[in-house]
């Protein structure tokens, strides 16, 4: 952490010099994920008519475009600003689901996606490289892991509810159900630009003392290569095949469930069930930070994903529902303690642009774990596709090992000034 926050002293005055910055990010946590359709988009879109393959080719689609749309929106937000790279992005999002409810047309779906994708890619990287700034400023960094696990917490537990908000919702009428979320999404823009500073990477809120007249001109592929030690290449690929793992794991486990014997409705309640557990448990990370650390944390989530997917493969619905709900949590600890070494690793003046590589490695990993995940489930049988899936964390684990024993740097000291202490 920077010598001001430790100057500071106590958890007490870091919570007190955040709280400005905090209260405006923890709203927009809550407004951004009141999506009511999330949890039953995939229902819409059969409703539309869609194939379950053009509902597959949808979602790739969105992650694969918000994968490559990452790199250039992250090199807008580091020059225009991020907070406006934010405003553009939830925009973008908001338009791009009123267009769904309107239209039914395939094709004009795909052009939807895309743009969805590329909304998604401002946002990501430029939120959280506007957060770590402004508690840069604060001399708050020292806070950010239990500030971003409240907020992943809030966001995660405002989704479960959006979920089964959703549901009920649409009952009433689809236009309802994607107004709403656009709406929430207009609201959750109203309090940035009201409560929240604009920092672009010109600004180099944590370069002083020559370090920013050394690398001022420096581009972010200049920058990616003086942080990118071998340690923190690894990290971004293992904590990129991580989220390949996660985020197909939870949306296919609806399949799994139904194909195993349970409801509709009881799929439902489960996958909000999940929502809430993966929300809550993130509390836990400052904890998990201080007497673990994520060099090991790393390693305890792909296995607790591995076993997750193993025992999915068992085809006994009630075990598939215990390994969901117990196990889904322990990656989205590891997430936030990640999230912090990637913020300290790279800096300010490129922050949203390389943060926004590394969003880039993670969104091409997701779409082609969908497609891979997919391809085993509709082959072997969702249960058996499952526990094969395993393979993929047990191999990031195995790539994970040589830094967890050798005690490899992740980050670099080249932001530092004379006297700083490395983090």
């Amino acid at each position: 952490m920077t010598g001001t926050t430790k100057a500071l002293g106590g958890s007490a005055v870091v919570d007190e010099a955040a709280r400005g910055v905090t209260r405006p990010f923890y709203i927009y946590a809550v407004l951004t994920n009141t999506l009511f359709q999330r949890g039953v988009f995939v229902l819409f879109l059969q409703q539309r008519g869609f194939s379950a393959g053009q509902v597959a080719l949808l979602q790739t689609l969105l992650y694969l475009v918000s994968g490559v749309a990452e790199l250039p929106t992250g090199v807008i937000a580091d020059r225009i600003g991020r907070r406006a790279s934010i405003v553009i992005g939830q925009m973008l999002i908001a338009g791009c689901l009123l267009g769904q409810v309107a239209f039914s047309d395939y094709w004009v779906f795909l052009a939807l996606f895309i743009g969805q994708g590329v909304g998604m890619a401002c946002v990501s990287g430029s939120d959280t490289a506007l957060l770590y700034d402004l508690l840069v400023r604060r001399g708050a960094t020292a806070g950010y892991v239990r500030i971003r696990s409240r907020f992943t917490m809030l966001g995660t537990v405002t989704s479960g509810a959006a979920i089964v908000l959703g549901g009920q919702l649409q009952q009433i009428s689809w236009w309802v159900v994607y107004v709403g979320s656009a709406a929430c999404l207009a609201l959750a823009v109203v309090v940035l630009m009201s409560r929240v500073p604009e920092i672009r990477g010109a600004d180099a809120v944590d370069e002083q003392d020559g370090t920013e007249g050394e690398h001022g001109d420096a581009t972010a592929w200049r920058a990616m290569l003086r942080v990118a030690t071998p340690a923190l290449v690894t990290l971004v690929v293992v904590s990129a095949m991580m989220h390949a793992t996660l985020t197909p794991y939870i949306i296919f486990t609806q399949k799994t469930l139904s194909d195993q014997g349970a409801g509709t409705a009881s799929v439902s309640v489960v996958i909000s069930a999940g929502f809430f557990v993966g929300g809550l448990t993130p509390l836990l990370s400052d904890r998990a930070d201080r007497r673990i650390g994520y060099r090991v944390m790393v390693p305890v989530s792909l296995l607790t994903l591995a076993a997750a997917l193993g025992l999915s493969g068992l085809g006994l619905v009630w075990i598939t529902v215990a390994a969901f709900l117990a196990l889904v949590g322990v990656p989205e600890i590891t997430a936030v303690l990640v999230d912090n070494v990637f913020n300290e690793a790279v800096p300010s003046r490129h922050r949203a642009s390389l943060l926004s590589m590394i969003a880039f490695v993670e969104s091409a990993l997701i779409g082609v774990g969908y497609l891979v995940l997919g391809a085993l489930m509709d082959g072997l049988g969702s249960g058996v596709g499952m526990a094969g899936y395993a393979a993929v964390p047990v191999l990031a684990c195995l790539l994970w090992l040589p830094v967890l024993f050798r005690g490899a740097r992740v980050s670099t000291e080249i932001e530092k000034p004379a006297g700083h202490e490395a983090s």
